[in-house]
């Protein structure tokens, strides 16, 4: 019987072995067969659940959190709104409850979507707290969402380096971009649009924001992904949740931009843009720049191609079908004629073309 990267895994989330032994048997593994002779099956893992009892208990999450809302008074509404002392108690109560629960689901049973439900509700806690502090302190309520958003984003932080949700990256993002944007607004840049956020055409500094903070969470993934090339561990999971909300954030912003200016030029500007992000997925091995990509595709089809925008769009949709059945071929293709460059021998291996 043989082991294989699967049986790794399910070793590490059942505790039997540590993350570091997992990729340190590997790294034997490889050294003694060969990188290259291990290299079927690579892909890019991603889970919600790992079966209907987890769905199960997330439903008995969602029922118990709905029921707590109701005796407790909390709601939407009451979040965003001026509320008590009391808001504060049952916010705490909200916080130590939920880490309660990840305590056992997360820590212990390590179950994937319990952990996701539970660190969501940890910041509805956290959220709740903020704007009930915020009120207590007498702050304008521009101010008290920057103090509340800050504070619930630290909240994460600390609720990732404890129970280690790959999730929690996510929200950790958003978190930062809402606090950084609360504090454009507290400077004096004015309460923005949906469109300033994506439009570098548009006055004020909200596109720079997503953009910038887009390239920044970009790099904070790539330094997890190549903390775990395999991708066996957590880390690597956490890069793909970075990658889901940074990915979004760069090719939205550039393109939306470039559709904007609707000129040749610009088109073609996007066409070159959209073709390095996807060489760019294929060499880190992540298909969400691509995902966020594809809308573009189709506008740009419609736009320039008017009548024959459909077999454009049928075309594309083969290309994807096909890249993604393909992919590790093109990729080793790739990866094998690109030169060396800073940081290629930590990014997931690429194996022969099958």
């Amino acid at each position: 019987m043989n082991l294989d990267r699967d049986d790794i895994r399910a070793a590490v989330r059942s505790g039997m072995i540590s993350e570091a032994q997992a990729a340190s048997i590997l790294a034997l593994a490889e050294q003694r067969h060969g990188v290259r002779e291990n290299m079927d099956g690579l892909d890019e893992p991603f889970e919600l659940f790992r079966g209907f009892n987890e769905i199960f208990i997330v439903v008995g999450l969602g029922v118990l959190f709905t029921g707590w809302m109701v005796v407790s008074g909390l709601s939407t509404l009451a979040e965003l709104g001026n509320s008590g002392s009391t808001g504060g108690i049952y916010a705490l109560i909200t916080l130590a409850v939920s880490a309660w629960l990840s305590t056992y689901f997360t820590l212990k049973r390590r179950m994937v979507a319990p952990s996701i439900a539970l660190v969501m509700m940890f910041g509805v806690g956290a959220l709740q707290l903020g704007m009930t502090l915020g009120w207590q302190l007498g702050l304008a309520f521009h101010v008290r969402v920057a103090f509340a958003s800050g504070l619930t984003t630290a909240l994460f932080i600390l609720h990732y380096f404890w129970f280690r949700v790959p999730f929690t990256m996510a929200l950790i993002g958003l978190g930062v971009f809402v606090t950084t944007g609360s504090m454009l607004v507290l400077g004096g840049a004015g309460w923005p649009t949906a469109a300033d956020f994506f439009h570098l055409t548009n006055e004020g500094p909200y596109a720079v924001l997503t953009i910038a903070l887009g390239v920044i969470g970009t790099a904070v993934a790539l330094w997890f992904d190549m903390g775990d090339p395999h991708r066996i561990t957590r880390r690597s999971q956490a890069g793909f949740w970075l990658h889901v909300i940074s990915a979004p954030a760069i090719v939205n912003t550039v393109a939306l931009t470039l559709l904007e200016v609707d000129t040749p030029a610009a088109q073609a500007a996007l066409i070159a843009f959209l073709c390095l992000m996807a060489l760019f997925a294929i060499v880190i091995d992540r298909r969400s720049f691509l995902v966020a990509g594809v809308g573009y595709v189709v506008a740009l089809a419609v736009i320039i191609l008017e009548r024959q925008a459909g077999l454009a769009v049928l075309g594309l949709g083969l290309g994807l079908v096909l890249l993604g059945a393909q992919w590790e071929r093109l990729r080793g293709g790739i990866m094998s004629g690109l030169p060396s460059f800073p940081g290629k021998d930590r990014l997931p291996p690429w194996g022969q073309l099958r």
